[in-house]
């Protein structure tokens, strides 16, 4: 088994029509409405629904969560669907490990990835509610020694902007920190070292931007997040299979493993995800009974069984589309938007959804959709890699609810929009050896500790056993990269982690300063003559040289 990978490539998707406030730099919400005060105003232009549509999409959800899984080799899948504050379905399909026995039900907990987002987006309303923080609260005075690259952002920065993904902070910000061991305090300390995009105007999905916010709130409560969730959400609704700590997922006997995509419609348990780094934005397991509550509790502005647990102008916001995701590729597509923590979008019908997608690339695939016009959610949890499974189950549902049918072929769609996180990475992927390379210097020229303010110390050794060049990085040294002659002074390694799917290989470049070979022993022992090694796959962000 392939070292403990700690990372997730996750997905957001969607497809929305809202409007654009959050480019004016607004950090505070509309005043809120409640929705019996716009009952008599129906969404405009929405499909109406066929007489008998809602039972009839019921009665052949289970054929076609069936299909599905066939069609994409997926080992299993659970379903819930809640309408009116009740559970309507709820189900086990398929097996929790390929060559056990041992059944899916809807009972089973998986790890749910990025889903997780909505669900810590819901506990910070309910700190909201409770008066503990605002989604305007200024987070650097809820953070000790927090930073980032610019002193003005540090200071304004709130913890609306952190989960609407607007900070600044680049895409996937901190996650190869994850990935190479390092704990959420490390990670969230280092941040400052990321170049900034435009505050506010910027779109950059950021695991560990939302992490940022979810801490800031925790240590408002004075407590730790797990414990937060724990108190604020899964206790009063009873989500008893439900947890943001891995060792309670671990804990769990009726529990779905990983499986990684190995080809086309083929799948292995191969490896395991620990995501407490990143907790708040894809550490959450739970089951589809347990999430079909909290479905409830948003669809029902707050309240659950009649009583009110968030006040709903705190989680308003949340679901409101607060900044653009993307802009559309031709006038007649929709835009995409981003609450905070929920994808905001409207369906072809015109009715407006509220959802979120989750992914381990070692596999785990989620999804679930909310249709307040309809009172109506579904969730979908898979235990395969992402290849479109559980947004297929979502939508070819929603489909047959509000059109009797199915519109497209929602696996395929999907699978073709996913397909690109299977892509190998790295400048190296895919390419030959040069046919008469430039001979490298003595491997032991290459030796020596290499510093680097944001990744730590790197080790390069000459490997005893092999006799190759190994890098050893991360926290502990514990990732081992094995150095391939190349050209010259580049080396090629495969990079290790969810962020490295198979076939990725990378570049590792040593510079000297135009010193000689004759030179290298004297840097080696004082690092005068200013050596750098850059690993391209780490250097994403310009963060990736070591100077020795």
């Amino acid at each position: 088994m392939r070292r403990q990978a700690s990372i997730g490539r996750t997905v957001t998707l969607a497809i929305a029509l809202g409007t654009l406030t959050a480019l004016t730099g607004c950090t505070t919400a509309p005043p809120y409405a409640p929705r019996a005060a716009l009952g008599e105003m129906p969404p405009q232009d929405a499909v109406e629904l066929a007489d008998g549509a809602f039972d009839a999409a019921l009665e052949q959800l289970p054929e076609e969560v069936e299909r599905i899984l066939e069609e994409s080799g997926v080992p299993g899948a659970a379903v819930a669907v809640v309408q009116g504050g009740e559970l309507h379905f709820a189900q086990g399909f398929g097996v929790r490990k390929l060559g056990e026995d041992a059944a899916v039900d809807e009972e089973t907990v998986f790890q749910i990835a990025s889903m997780s987002k909505p669900i810590g987006a819901t506990v910070v309303a309910s700190q909201v509610s409770a008066g503990v923080v605002d989604w305007s609260t200024p987070v650097a005075p809820l953070l000790p020694g927090f930073a980032l690259a610019d002193p003005w952002v540090t200071e304004h920065l709130t913890v609306a902007d952190l989960y609407a993904h607007r900070s600044g902070l680049p895409m996937a910000a901190g996650d190869e920190l994850e990935d190479l061991g390092y704990d959420r305090e490390y990670i969230l300390d280092h941040l400052r070292s990321q170049p900034l995009q435009p505050f506010r105007i910027s779109y950059n999905y950021a695991n560990f931007g939302m992490t940022t916010g979810a801490q800031a709130v925790a240590n408002a409560a004075g407590v730790d997040w797990a414990t937060l969730s724990e108190r604020e959400l899964y206790g009063p609704l009873h989500m008893d299979s439900t947890s943001s700590r891995y060792e309670d997922f671990l804990a769990r006997d009726n529990r779905a493993t990983l499986h990684a995509k190995t080809g086309d419609g083929e799948f292995a348990p191969l490896y395991e995800r620990t995501p407490d780094a990143q907790s708040p934005a894809g550490g959450v397991s739970s089951n589809v009974v347990d999430l079909a509550k909290w479905m409830s509790l948003v669809l029902d502005d707050g309240s659950f069984a009649g009583e009110e647990l968030i006040a709903p102008s705190a989680l308003a916001p949340a679901i409101a589309p607060e900044i653009a995701t993307g802009l559309p590729p031709v006038p007649d597509a929709r835009a995409g938007f981003y609450g905070y923590g929920f994808n905001v979008g409207t369906q072809p019908s015109g009715r407006v959804t509220l959802g979120h997608s989750g992914a381990f690339i070692l596999g785990a695939g989620t999804n679930f959709q909310l249709v307040p016009a309809l009172d109506l959610g579904v969730v979908a949890l898979t235990n395969g890699a992402p290849v479109g499974a559980a947004e297929a189950i979502v939508s070819e549902f929603l489909d047959r609810v509000q059109y009797g049918e199915a519109t497209r072929d929602w696996l395929e769609a999907y699978g073709a929009a996913l397909g690109h996180y299977f892509e190998p990475a790295g400048d190296l992927a895919g390419e030959r050896r040069p046919a008469d390379p430039a001979p490298s210097r003595p491997l032991t020229d290459y030796a020596g500790t290499w510093q680097n303010p944001y990744y730590g110390e790197a080790v390069v050794a000459v490997d005893q056993a092999s006799g190759g060049l190994v890098v050893r990085l991360g926290n502990g040294g514990t990732t081992v990269l094995e150095l391939e002659p190349w050209d010259g002074d580049v080396f090629a390694f495969e990079p290790d982690g969810e962020n490295a799917p198979a076939g990725s290989r990378s570049s590792a470049a040593f510079g000297f300063g135009g010193g000689s070979a004759d030179a290298s022993e004297a840097d080696a022992s004082d690092g005068s003559a200013g050596a750098t090694m850059t690993l391209n796959f780490y250097d994403t962000s310009g963060l990736g040289t070591w100077t020795r």
